[in-house]
């Protein structure tokens, strides 16, 4: 029962060092759990800006929620790990990252966890997988102003997104998609994933996804981020990567907008 599992330990090996000189990122684990005599862990990571006092603007960003999409860790690592570079980027806000959500699920390489359940089908539904109880306390804790969940498709023709028809979250959508449409192009199909679709943006969304407690209010911005699976590693993760520096740089404008009303 001593034995601490590593799941995806090559994609995460460049935030540890980062993490241990004691500056940005730090890290946390959100919880822990045991499943066939091994103790997994959620990490967190949070890189917050130490000059903007307590009014920060809280992001969670997710991903691994399914374990066979590896690029959703990679862009988690690869987007903190430009940030402290340039810090600068993160102005005003505290981000919390959570780049393996589905521990024994990364291990296998598998959709589902261990336990055969998709991840993304439980919230809020009285779901007893460990998982899924931890990130639930994270989201009632932390109470984020936006969720970016990041995911890849192994259908899709190209990149798109769910904005759950909110007309903040499309507009944020839809800046994203343009920003990693360099690196990858955009699904345009009237149809994906079961769903009607426009530009890459569907409104409708499956039951049960990751995203904030019903009782929160005001709800926060919501975006889940969908890569092609099919596509090269690195080009999914440099796209998601400009995707996620856009919807950073692009709220910053939509408050100070909203302040000056």
């Amino acid at each position: 029962m001593n034995a601490v599992a590593t799941p995806a330990s090559d994609l995460l090996a460049p935030l540890h060092p980062l993490a241990a000189r004691g500056g940005l990122p730090s890290h946390t684990v959100a919880g822990e759990f045991f499943c066939d005599g091994e103790r997994h862990e959620i990490p967190c990571f949070r890189f917050a800006d130490p000059a903007a006092g307590p009014n920060l603007v809280r992001l969670g960003f997710f991903g691994g929620l399914h374990g066979d999409e590896p690029a959703s860790v990679g862009a988690l690592v690869e987007f903190l790990s430009a940030l402290v570079h340039a810090p600068e980027h993160a102005a005003g806000y505290d981000l919390y990252v959570y780049p393996i959500c589905n521990p024994t699920g990364c291990i296998e390489g598998s959709r589902t966890n261990r336990a055969g359940r998709d991840l993304n089908r439980e919230f809020w539904r009285g779901s007893a997988e460990p998982e899924v109880r931890i990130l639930e306390g994270e989201l009632r804790a932390r109470r984020f102003h936006g969720l970016i969940t990041l995911h890849a498709d192994d259908t899709c023709e190209g990149l798109y997104g769910y904005s759950h028809g909110r007309t903040l979250d499309e507009a944020l959508l839809q800046r994203a998609l343009r920003a990693a449409e360099p690196v990858l192009p955009r699904d345009r199909r009237n149809v994906i994933d079961g769903f009607a679709a426009r530009d890459g943006v569907i409104c409708d969304c499956f039951r049960g996804v990751l995203s904030a407690p019903a009782d929160q209010q005001p709800r926060p911005f919501d975006l889940i981020l969908e890569t092609p699976a099919l596509a090269p590693h690195d080009r999914q993760v440099a796209a998601a990567v400009a995707a996620l520096s856009t919807i950073v740089a692009d709220y910053r404008g939509f408050i100070a907008y909203a302040q000056d009303l």
